[in-house]
């Protein structure tokens, strides 16, 4: 008759030796004489230095090995849902096929591996993307310098929102002359509207008043100047303006 009791003491003794610093017994003697305890599992770092880790919770069955242990995902860092889901689901396949062995080593080496595969898909993914983003800098800058085909159907739809924006600014335009016709006055608007303007140049020659000098000096000479008299010449005729002429 196996001693299942007998077996997972001596499990977890390895177990503790093996993984000094990451192995916690959360629980010696739960009921039915089943122990729990947590193994943390942390991948290899990265390009970047980036790991991931899980911690793996077991609880022993009455009769482990020969039935599979309790399992779960304690806690983790840097994982994602699916990433989750993967490790639980490689968990279920492994302890199936090792029923009947003491198998926790085996199940914690197999999720050691399946976070350095993560790690080495995180590194896969983040060259893809500087990748892409490259690509889509460099496909930017050839349609900067070399715009876009014209096609048929592209440039039809060009011409119809061309056209449409032109009829916009010709009906603004037009909207804003006539505004401006209506609100320009005529003169005697302006005079019918402001009755400053009635005395305006009355007011304005008032002001000048004595203001306005003259200069005499101008007309000190106009009494020397000969000027003909066009009534004194016998030629002279007012219906012919060549008549004054000399030949």
């Amino acid at each position: 008759m196996t001693d299942y009791g007998e077996e997972q003491r001596n499990e977890l003794e390895a177990l503790e030796s093996i993984y000094p610093d990451s192995f916690t017994v959360l629980s010696e003697n739960p009921p039915k004489n089943a122990p729990s305890f947590t193994i943390t599992v942390t991948s290899e770092a990265g390009e970047n230095d980036e790991t991931v880790q899980t911690t793996l919770k077991f609880t022993y069955s009455e009769k482990y090995p020969d039935e599979a242990p309790l399992y779960e995902i304690f806690s983790q860092e840097n994982l994602e849902d699916n990433d989750v889901s993967d490790i639980l689901k490689l968990l279920a396949l492994q302890a199936e096929e090792n029923l009947g062995m003491v198998m926790i080593f085996t199940l914690v080496t197999a999720v050691q591996e399946k976070l350095n595969e993560i790690v080495d898909q995180i590194k896969t993914r983040r060259e893809e993307e500087k990748k892409q983003k490259e690509k889509e800098a460099e496909d930017a800058e050839k349609q900067l310098f070399h715009g876009t085909p014209v096609t048929i159907e592209n440039f039809l739809s060009w011409k119809a929102k061309f056209d449409a924006e032109l009829l916009e600014i010709k009906k603004k335009r037009m909207k804003e002359e006539e505004q401006a016709g209506k609100n320009k006055l005529s003169g005697k608007q302006l005079f019918e509207t402001d009755h400053n303007l009635d005395t305006s140049d009355i007011q304005f020659l008032e002001d000048a008043g004595n203001n306005v000098e003259v200069d005499e000096s101008l007309f000190q000479e106009m009494d020397d100047l000969e000027l003909e008299d066009d009534e004194d010449d016998p030629d002279y005729n007012p219906a012919d303006p060549e008549s004054d002429l000399t030949d």
